[in-house]
């Protein structure tokens, strides 16, 4: 998956002449927590975050006082070493930089102009959507010996018993090297089949617990 497939090209802009109080209101209005400021050729000047505004104001103890302050230029208060992506990086990268720089958004650019941008949000439904998360599944945990073939033993088990998996991910077990842990989401409510399938295969499973668990 690329970034151009979940980046939001509507984008809320503000120039380098707005005013705090203008960043505040626009903020408010739209539920945005995030603000490129860019030229009249869309090139990113900087950035202004609720973490911005929020820094920029006084306390509510001092409300009433310094209300001359939010009438200065947002270059006040924006960011002007601005991180970005382009739209054919992969989401997977792009992930990383979220992790990386702890940042809240990504403008996205495309021959040094702002085309687009992503959110922490947009990351967490696609994350969610790629785990299959948001439909009605089952997860089940499986400890598996960090060879070849392992993938592919498990996955012919859900294919005779003709349980669909929606996503498979793969794990570290406890720093243990010998041995991964493969975390299936499944068309099932019920995977007390499965699991027993995999269990008589030899293998363990680690979630959901059986027997004793409701599952």
């Amino acid at each position: 998956m690329i970034v151009e497939e979940i980046m939001s090209t509507d984008i809320t802009t503000l120039k380098a002449t707005a005013t705090i109080q203008d960043a505040i209101e626009i903020m408010n209005k739209n539920r945005i927590r995030h603000i490129p400021i860019v030229d009249d050729d869309m090139h990113i000047l900087g950035i202004v975050t609720n973490r911005d505004i929020r820094d920029a104001s006084p306390s509510i103890f001092h409300a009433d006082e310094h209300k001359e302050d939010f009438l200065k230029p947002v270059t006040e208060i924006m960011t002007t070493e601005v991180i970005t992506a382009q739209k054919l990086d992969f989401v997977a990268e792009v992930s990383s930089i979220f992790y990386e720089h702890n940042i809240g958004c990504l403008p996205i650019t495309e021959d040094d102009k702002l085309v687009g941008i992503i959110t922490e949000t947009d990351i967490l439904h696609t994350l969610v959507e790629l785990m299959g998360a948001h439909q009605p599944s089952s997860q089940i945990d499986i400890r598996v010996e960090n060879i070849t073939g392992k993938l592919a033993d498990l996955a012919s088990i859900f294919k005779e018993r003709k349980v669909n998996i929606t996503s498979v991910l793969v794990y570290p077990c406890n720093n243990d090297p010998n041995y991964k842990v493969l975390t299936f989401r499944v068309q099932t409510m019920d995977p007390r089949g499965i699991i027993e399938a995999i269990e008589k295969e030899g293998y363990k499973v680690l979630w959901p617990n059986l027997p004793g668990i409701d599952l």
